[in-house]
C-alpha cells in the first residue's frame, strides 16, 4: 500500500529541488515564496505542458532552451489595473499629497510594478496636483517581460471603461480619456506620462536598495512570501525611505507583527498607508 506522506513528502523534495535549480540556474530566488502559490504555478505548467513529475519539469528547465524562462513567467504575480483600489489613490491624493508638495523633488518606488498601470495611476495623480515635472518614479519588477510592455504605455481597449470608472471613484479631475489615444485595439498613453517613470529590473528576494525615497508602494506583492521574507523586504523599505517617508502595501498585508513596525506610524489605516518615523 502507497503511504500517501510518502508521496507529499516526495513532492516536497522535487520542488526543493526545483527551486535551487532555477536559483542556480537564473539567480531568481523563489525558496521564500508562498508554498502554496508556488505549488499551484507549477501545476499550471505542468498540466499545460502534460508534464507527469515535477522532476520532469526540472529536467526541462535545465535542457530545454527557453523553458526556464517561460517558467519564470508562470512564477511572476502579473495582476495589476489603473488606480487599483480607488480608495487608496483618494487617500494617497488627499493625506500624502499636501506633504510631497513641501519637497523640492519628489522620488517614488512602485516595488512589483507588473505591466506598470499602477505606475501610470500615479503619474496621472501627478499630473493633476502639478507635481509630476519635480518627480521621478521608478518602476521595477523581477520580470524583464512585463517591464518590455510596461515602458510601451500600451494598454487593452477593451480595460479602459474599468479603468475609468477606477480614474472617477478615486478623485479624477478631468476626463479619464484625455490621458490617452486609441486605435481599433489599444489605448496608448501620452507620451508626457511616461517621460519621468524609469522602468528596471530588480528582484526584491535578492537586490538590495538603490536609491532614498520619499514614497514607496508595493501593494499586493508580499502576501505570496513567507513571514521571513517579507520580513527582510520590510527591512530594505525602512532602509530605501527617506525620514518622514511614506509606505503603501495590499489590503491584505500589514505590518502589525513586522519587527519594523515601531518604525513607522498609521498614517491611514484603512488605506494601508504607513508612514516612517
Amino acid at each position: 500500500m502507497i503511504d500517501l506522506l510518502e508521496i507529499d513528502e516526495r513532492e516536497n523534495i522535487e520542488i526543493d529541488l526545483l527551486l535551487q535549480a532555477i536559483y542556480r540556474a537564473s539567480g531568481f530566488d523563489f525558496r521564500q515564496y508562498m508554498r502554496s502559490s508556488i505549488v499551484r504555478r507549477i501545476q499550471h505548467r505542468m498540466n499545460i505542458d502534460k508534464i507527469r513529475t515535477i522532476s520532469g519539469l526540472q529536467e526541462k528547465v535545465l535542457h530545454e532552451k527557453g523553458y526556464l524562462e517561460k517558467l519564470l513567467n508562470d512564477f511572476s504575480i502579473n495582476v495589476t489595473e489603473m488606480f487599483r483600489d480607488p480608495e487608496f489613490f483618494r487617500s494617497f491624493r488627499q493625506k500624502v499629497i499636501p506633504h510631497l508638495r513641501k519637497l523640492p523633488e519628489i522620488r517614488i518606488w512602485h516595488a512589483g510594478c507588473s505591466t506598470g498601470e499602477e505606475v501610470f495611476s500615479m503619474a496621472i495623480l501627478l499630473q493633476e496636483e502639478g507635481l509630476y515635472d519635480k518627480a521621478k518614479i521608478y518602476a521595477t519588477d523581477m520580470n524583464e517581460n512585463v517591464l518590455r510592455k510596461a515602458e510601451k504605455g500600451v494598454l487593452p481597449l477593451g480595460r479602459m471603461q474599468a479603468y475609468t470608472k477606477n480614474y472617477l471613484q478615486s478623485g479624477g479631475l478631468r476626463a479619464f480619456s484625455e490621458y490617452y489615444t486609441t486605435d481599433y485595439e489599444n489605448a496608448y498613453l501620452l507620451p508626457k506620462l511616461l517621460e519621468n517613470i524609469i522602468f528596471a529590473q530588480h528582484n526584491l528576494v535578492i537586490d538590495r536598495s538603490f536609491n532614498e525615497f520619499h514614497v514607496i508602494i508595493c501593494r499586493n506583492v508580499m502576501i505570496y512570501f513567507t513571514v521571513e521574507l517579507q520580513n527582510s523586504v520590510n527591512e530594505l523599505f525602512l532602509d530605501s525611505l527617506s525620514k518622514g517617508g511614506f509606505l503603501g502595501i495590499g489590503r491584505k498585508e500589514t505590518l502589525r507583527n513586522n519587527p519594523f513596525v515601531e518604525k513607522y506610524e498609521v498614517f491611514d489605516g484603512a488605506e494601508k498607508i504607513y508612514r516612517k518615523k
